[in-house]
């Protein structure tokens, strides 16, 4: 399978980022093969593309994120899931990361992309569910066990590789600076595939594309094929 490459929270440099404008200039680069993009809950339980716990940073707004509503939230060009993923369509691949446990981003997520296998299993369509907290994979598992899951990291350690397994992922994303041969062939050794991020140099990207990564977060210059 291909290399996947994946605009980290969407294209910042048409807009903000995790913004459905940055999504929909990320989906319109010929070498972009999917978006990575990050969810938390907002005050009326709404899934909301935000990375960062407040607005203060992109936004310039003095508000924590579960304190507005998704309303209120889209006041400030920050979407609700399920907008981003009826303006994308099912065409890119999905890195969703969640910041929290949120449920109904997986209610919203079953609702635009799960399909159900020729047996009978509910799979997810062209996407996959990440995150950096161990308990939210937990916490996410029993509810869609066929779902694939990717433990974000900054390392691929012995240890984040046996907690990785350990949660039944099937692939860890770690700092790209992680990311050598040697680091690979052990991911692969314990049955895991491995992803990267954040990329800005091509040829980084080029080199991990030999290595054999599933997947790749890019942005700036490495976002163009």
């Amino acid at each position: 399978m291909p290399t996947l490459r994946l605009a980290h929270r969407g294209d910042w440099r048409e807009a903000p980022e995790n913004s459905l404008a940055a999504m929909q200039a990320a989906a319109a680069i010929p070498g972009c093969d999917g978006l990575e993009f990050d969810i938390r809950s907002s005050a009326d339980g709404a899934p909301v593309l935000l990375h960062d716990a407040t607005l203060a940073r992109v936004q310039r707004v003095p508000a924590a994120c579960v304190t507005l509503t998704a309303a209120e939230l889209a006041t400030h060009a920050i979407p609700a899931l399920g907008e981003v993923l009826q303006a994308v369509g099912c065409d890119p691949f999905l890195d969703v990361e969640l910041k929290e446990p949120v449920q109904r981003a997986i209610d919203v997520l079953e609702l635009e992309r799960g399909r159900i296998d020729d047996d009978g299993t509910p799979m997810l369509r062209n996407a996959v569910l990440s995150s950096f907290d161990p308990e939210i994979l937990r916490w996410l598992a029993p509810q869609r066990p066929t779902w694939p899951r990717w433990l974000n990291a900054y390392d691929l350690s012995s240890r984040t590789i046996e907690l990785a397994v350990e949660l039944g992922c099937v692939a860890v994303a770690a700092e790209w600076h992680a990311v050598d041969a040697d680091s690979v062939a052990r991911a692969a050794d314990a049955g895991l595939n491995v992803a990267s991020w954040t990329v800005r140099d091509p040829a980084v990207y080029a080199r991990f594309v030999e290595l054999g990564l599933i997947a790749v977060c890019v942005e700036a210059d490495a976002l163009v094929g």
